[in-house]
Order: C-alpha cells, then structure tokens, then sequence
C-alpha cells in the first residue's frame, strides 16, 4: 500500500486521507493533520452500546431451575 497523508480542509473542515502524489499536489486549502485525527471522526459515529450485566444470586438461580423444571 502506498504512503498516505490525512488532511483537513481549512474552509470546511472535511478530512480526507489520499496518497504522498496527491497530497503534494494539494491546493493551499488543505492542512496535514496527524492520522489519530482522522480516525476520530469514525469512533463518534458509532454510539456506544453498553448492555447492562444483572447478576443473579445462588438462591435466584435455584429458583429459576425449581420453576423450569415443573
């Protein structure tokens, strides 16, 4: 894979990750950026589901057998 460059666009605030070539070619709206800020903008899209873990007690678990087995 060839070497890639993140940039971030001064007038709109996009980032963009392309190729060393392209990003010497870039005009003077662009900005490099170090890669972690680019990879921020994905971990925000995706929202963070936390499941919640309900524990139950010895006796809880024997009962739960107790009425299954009925």
């Amino acid at each position: 894979m060839d070497n890639m460059k993140c940039l971030k666009s001064t007038k709109t605030g996009n980032i963009i990750r392309i190729s060393d070539e392209q990003a010497d070619r870039a005009t003077s709206e662009w900005k490099f950026i170090p890669k972690s800020e680019w990879k921020a903008q994905f971990s925000k899209a995706a929202p963070e589901v936390k499941e919640e873990v309900v524990e139950e007690t010895i006796s809880e678990k024997q009962l739960k057998k107790k009425k299954n087995a009925r």
